[in-house]
């Protein structure tokens, strides 16, 4: 693991000690740290000029009206994008690519109290549900499952913004059944424009690093990187660890941290600060709401009251795809029912126990060991048959269908003594189901009876 900040573990590892407070501040909240740092204090015209620069992003009418129910009023989930545009200086990142990419997306959940926080990670390369969206082009896409960032990049189709957020939010809501109250979206070079307006951040890999697509060429060793080499670290990924996109996720919290660091030490300068908060801003899209720094200033206000402590950094249980789909070597699928459960409490404005949920994260119970008996109870022909197509898609395995004794509304998860933990992943992924242990079903299998209120679509 490589280091980027002063702090240094006390045990003289020389890996830096991560404070939650600083990367809360300057990642999961975007620029809003900067404005805490700097618009109190700047002129009248500075502030006009520093507004005049976030864009804002009309969202009505695009997001649909069939979206998640606000369970907790108070509470905010705004969900952060770093984007990938390629145009312009950032063309030569990804030749070939779509025009708009989303290289980190996260949801930050405040609490309607504000007295704590959670920030969620979501890794690009998780396997999702991709909703119908417009492509701002005219068109429209078909529902499909992809990598979760294939959706910024589907709305961003025409270069619009809007479009990108709309898409993206579509797809975080549908798989986590959390509503979305605002968007903000971070490009590269606004990214760039920070660290060099603070000569620079400091790093210190262990190993050097050498990686062909993130243009980056590092050795060993504490040094100052700045410009491409600043982006190329945070982006690089197969060339460092064990290549996860996980793991990036993690480098690239220790490099907000230090940046949040240098950050608050280094903008006494008026040159210094108006090229920062210049570059934040440049960069910044956000909703109609947030596209401004007033709206902006006051929830940085609200982040910066809540106590170091309660400050909760995740990233959703996951493991490789390849253990329900052998060909598969290059995604991850959410473990269930771990991440229900997550966002489950968000939702209800809950506080998440981090050191739980790793516990219960620790030994995943893969959808493919699970060996499920699908039963029609919705007297509708076919019915068994499309949801048993689903679950399979989702990789467990459908071992038979049929019809059961009776039609019924409901949806039933039942089991047998002894796989219980399978009925609970199974039922994670179903609408409002709940896992039964059911004395009469077969011995080797969790038995599903799809009732009326049950869409095959909505299966996870």
């Amino acid at each position: 693991m490589s280091g980027t900040g002063k702090r240094r573990d006390p045990a003289g590892s020389g890996k830096v000690r991560l404070t939650r407070r600083g990367r809360f501040l300057m990642w999961s909240a975007g620029v809003c740290s900067a404005l805490v740092l700097g618009i109190a204090g700047v002129g009248a015209w500075l502030y006009q000029d520093l507004n005049g620069n976030i864009q804002g992003a009309d969202l009505d009418n695009k997001l649909g009206g069939n979206r998640p129910v606000n369970l907790s009023p108070g509470s905010k989930n705004i969900l952060v994008v770093g984007s990938d545009s390629r145009d312009g200086d950032n063309a030569e990142y990804g030749k070939g690519l779509t025009t708009m990419q989303s290289d980190t997306l996260m949801v930050l959940h405040i609490p309607a109290n504000r007295e704590w926080a959670t920030v969620v990670s979501f890794p690009r390369d998780s396997w999702v549900e991709i909703p119908a969206c417009d492509k701002g082009d005219g068109t429209k896409s078909a529902p499909h499952h992809f990598k979760i960032n294939e959706a910024f990049a589907i709305g961003g189709t025409s270069g619009e913004v809007a479009e990108a957020a709309a898409c993206t939010i579509r797809t975080v809501e549908a798989n986590t059944g959390l509503r979305i109250d605002h968007f903000m979206s971070v490009d590269f070079q606004g990214f760039k424009g920070m660290v060099n307006a603070l000569g620079g951040i400091s790093v210190c890999p262990e190993q050097a690093i050498h990686d062909e697509k993130a243009h980056l060429d590092l050795e060993a060793g504490c040094q100052t990187v700045r410009d491409e080499e600043a982006l190329g670290y945070v982006r690089a990924r197969y060339s460092i660890g064990d290549g996860s996109d996980t793991g990036r996720i993690g480098r690239q919290q220790e490099f907000m941290q230090a940046l949040a660091e240098k950050a608050q030490s280094k903008l006494t300068s008026p040159n210094a600060l108006y090229g920062f908060l210049q570059s934040a801003t440049k960069s910044l899209s956000t909703d109609e709401d947030l596209a401004g720094v007033k709206p902006l200033y006051g929830l940085a206000s609200e982040l910066k009251g809540i106590p170091g402590d309660r400050l909760t950094f995740l990233t959703v249980p996951n493991y490789p795809r390849e253990a329900d789909v052998p060909t598969d070597k290059a995604n991850l699928v959410w473990q269930y029912p771990q991440a229900a459960d997550l966002f489950t409490s968000l939702a209800k404005d809950e506080e998440v126990d981090k050191k739980q949920l790793q516990v219960d994260a620790k030994n995943p119970v893969h959808a493919s060991s699970v060996r499920v008996q699908v039963l029609n109870g919705t007297g509708i022909s076919g019915r068994a048959a499309a949801v048993a197509e689903k679950l399979r898609e989702a990789g467990f395995a459908v071992v038979g269908t049929g019809n059961a004794p009776e039609t019924t509304r409901a949806t039933t998860v039942s089991h047998p003594q002894g796989l219980d933990a399978e009925a609970e992943v199974l039922a994670a992924r179903l609408p409002d189901a709940r896992a039964e242990q059911d004395t009469g079903v077969a011995a080797d299998v969790v038995t599903l009876v799809a009732g009326a209120d049950l869409d095959p679509e909505d299966i996870r």
